[in-house]
C-alpha cells in the first residue's frame, strides 16, 4: 500500500506529487489534517452493534465511541504513565447522576441528550435498550448476567428522564456491569422501524448502521477494509472531542503499518509485533505505550470433554512441553508478564492472573504421555485467530515445535478473525490459542466467564467441576457482604483447581502496545483494550 492509496479515503487530506506546495499547506488542508486521525490496525470489525452475534473484538471499538452507556469510569494514571480507567470511580455518561439504593438504582437522564438524528434521549430508549441486551441472547446476555441483570422487569421507567435499576441480590458486580460496551443505550425507535418479525431487535439493521447518541457515528464501513467515523457535534455525554474525523484503516501487513507510521502517514497503530514497537521505542521518532491488560491472559485451550485432552495426563504433559520462555524472548520480545514457573512453595495469591508451576520439561511430558497411553502420541490441530496473526501466529509456531518432541502433531488452523469467535464458541476445536481479557478487573469475574460450568460462552474448554462453580459462586456471595475471609479463600481455591485441572495453560499477560505520532496526546488505557477516539488530541 503506497501513501496516496492510503490517504484517498478523503478528500481533505489527499496529497500527491502533482499537487503544488501552497495547496498542501493551505490552512483549510491544515486544520482538516489535524481534525483527523488516521489508525492503522491488523484487522476491523466484523459488526458495529456489540449485541450482534459473534461481534468481533475490533467491534468494541466502534461501539464504545458510537453509543453511550448510563455511565462510564474516572480517569487515574496507569502503570506507564498514562491515562487509565479506574475500576472503583464512576462518572454520568448519558445519566445526570446516580443514586443507589440497597436493593436498586436510580439514574435522571442528561434532559438535552439526543441520538444522532436529533432525536431526544429518553428514558424508554433507556429500557428498551436494556431489556435488547438481556434478550438477544449470547455474549450480551451473558454479560448482563454477570452483574445480576437478567430480566427486563428489572429496568424500570420512573418517568421520560428518569429510570431505575431493580438488584436480583446483592452483587458487587452489578454497578460496574453498567459501565462496561454491552449496556449501550439505542435509538429504539429508530431501531424499531427496521425490526421484523424474525429480527425483533434490529439486529440485521445495526450490524452495518450506528444508531446511539454516541460522540461519533459510521459514516462508511467496508468490511476488511476501513472504517470512517465522523465526530457527532451534538453529543453530551462528555467534553467534545477534538478530532472531528477517525480514519481506521485494515492494513494486514505489519510491515507495511510500520512503514506507514514512520512516515508520517499514520497517526496510531496497534497490533504490530513486539518486536517492531521495542525497535520503534528504541528509535524514539514516536510514542509507544505498552500497558499490561488488565485481568487477561494469553492461553492454550484444550476441548476436555473428548479425548485425548480428557485426560488430564495428556493436559499435564502439553504444559510441560510448552516453550515458554522462548515465547517472551522471541514472539513477544519482552512485551508480556510471564504465568509459568512459580517457585516450588509459593504460596496461591487472591490475585489474577498469576503464573501456575509448569516450566518447560520434555522429559517429565514424554512420561506422562507415556502414562496417559499415548508413547507415539497422537495428531491434532492448533487453531488461531488469524485477525491476531502477528503475536497469535509465531506463538503457535513455536508451541507446536513443543509439543511435536512429546509426539503431539498438530496441523496450525489459521480462522479469520470474523469467524473465530462463532467458531470458539462452537466449543469443538481440540487445541487453540486465544487472549480473554475480563472487563470487571475481579478473580470471580474472570472465572465466571471462563471456567464456570453454567452456560459460560468463553468456558470453550467445556470444562465442568461442580466445586469449581460453588466457589466462585461462593468468591461472589462473600464480596458482596464483604466477607474478606471466605472471599479469599474461594479465590485461591478456585485458582489452585484451574491449575490442578488445567483445561487451559496460561502462558502469559499479554501488553497493549500503541504507537503514536509525537502530535498525538491523549491515549487512555481502558478494560476493553481498544482505542477511545474520545480523548485523542492531534497538535
Amino acid at each position: 500500500m503506497n501513501r496516496r492509496e492510503f490517504l484517498k479515503s478523503t478528500t481533505a487530506i489527499a496529497a500527491t506529487s502533482a499537487v503544488s506546495a501552497p495547496a498542501i499547506f493551505s490552512s483549510a488542508k491544515a486544520q482538516a489534517r489535524q481534525e483527523t486521525i488516521l489508525v492503522v490496525s491488523e484487522s476491523g470489525p466484523n459488526n458495529i452493534d456489540i449485541h450482534g452475534v459473534g461481534t468481533n473484538v475490533p467491534g468494541y471499538e466502534v461501539a464504545w465511541n458510537c453509543y453511550d452507556r448510563l455511565i462510564s469510569h474516572e480517569m487515574k494514571t496507569g502503570p506507564a504513565g498514562q491515562p487509565y480507567y479506574d475500576k472503583d470511580k464512576f462518572k454520568p455518561e448519558l445519566a445526570d447522576d446516580m443514586n443507589i439504593g440497597d436493593m436498586s438504582v436510580t439514574f435522571k437522564l442528561k434532559k438535552n441528550a439526543t441520538f444522532q438524528d436529533g432525536t431526544p434521549v429518553k428514558a424508554k430508549d433507556v429500557k428498551w435498550s436494556l431489556d435488547r441486551a438481556v434478550s438477544v441472547g449470547g455474549f450480551p446476555t451473558f454479560q448482563m448476567g454477570a452483574g445480576s441483570l437478567t430480566k427486563p422487569e428489572q429496568f424500570v421507567i420512573v418517568d421520560d428522564n428518569t429510570v431505575r435499576v431493580d438488584f436480583m441480590k446483592k452483587d458487587r458486580l452489578t454497578i460496574p456491569d453498567l459501565a462496561v460496551v454491552v449496556p449501550a443505550i439505542f435509538n429504539s425507535e429508530l431501531v424499531k422501524k427496521h425490526a421484523t418479525e424474525k429480527d425483533p431487535w434490529g439486529l440485521e439493521y445495526t450490524k452495518q448502521n450506528t444508531a446511539g447518541s454516541g460522540a461519533y457515528r459510521v459514516t462508511k464501513w467496508t468490511p476488511g477494509s476501513e472504517v470512517i467515523l465522523e465526530r457527532y457535534d451534538g453529543w453530551k455525554g462528555g467534553e467534545l472531542p477534538k478530532a472531528r474525523r477517525i480514519i481506521w484503516r485494515m492494513v494486514p501487513s505489519a510491515g507495511n503499518r510500520r512503514a506507514l507510521l514512520e512516515r508520517g502517514d499514520a497517526d496510531i497503530s496497534y497490533e504490530l509485533p513486539n518486536k517492531d514497537f521495542v525497535e520503534l521505542k528504541d528509535a524514539g521518532k514516536l510514542n509507544i505505550v505498552s500497558t499490561p491488560f488488565s485481568n487477561g491472559c494469553q492461553y492454550l485451550g484444550m476441548n476436555v470433554k473428548n479425548a485425548p485432552f480428557n485426560d488430564p495426563k495428556v493436559r499435564q504433559a502439553a504444559a510441560y512441553a510448552v516453550p515458554y520462555q522462548k515465547i517472551i524472548d522471541a514472539v513477544l520480545f519482552g512485551l508480556g508478564t510471564p504465568l509459568f514457573g512459580r517457585a516450588p512453595g509459593a504460596a496461591t495469591q487472591v490475585a489474577w492472573p498469576q503464573p501456575t508451576s509448569y516450566n518447560t520439561n520434555i522429559a517429565k511430558a514424554k512420561a506422562l504421555m507415556v502414562e496417559a497411553g499415548y508413547p507415539n502420541g497422537f495428531e491434532t490441530t492448533l487453531s488461531f485467530d488469524l485477525g491476531f496473526a502477528t503475536v497469535n501466529e509465531p506463538t503457535a509456531v513455536l508451541i507446536q515445535e513443543g509439543l511435536g518432541q512429546i509426539g503431539i502433531r498438530t496441523t496450525i488452523n489459521k480462522i479469520p478473525g470474523s469467524n473465530f469467535r462463532t467458531e470458539l464458541n462452537k466449543k469443538v476445536l481440540p487445541l487453540y490459542l486465544n487472549v480473554f481479557s475480563g472487563w470487571l478487573d475481579y478473580p470471580e469475574y474472570f472465572f465466571i466467564w471462563c471456567y464456570h460450568g453454567k452456560n459460560s460462552i468463553f468456558n470453550t474448554m467445556s470444562y465442568q467441576s461442580k466445586e469449581m462453580d460453588a466457589m466462585i459462586d461462593g468468591a461472589v456471595d462473600a464480596a458482596a457482604v464483604g466477607d474478606k475471609a471466605k472471599y479469599e479463600k474461594d479465590v485461591k481455591g478456585f485458582v489452585d483447581l484451574a491449575f490442578a485441572d488445567l483445561p487451559r495453560i496460561p502462558l502469559f499477560q499479554p501488553y497493549s502496545n500503541v504507537a503514536m505520532q509525537k502530535n498525538i496526546s491523549g491515549y487512555q488505557y481502558w478494560f476493553h483494550r481498544r482505542l477511545d477516539y474520545r480523548a485523542l488530541v492531534k497538535s
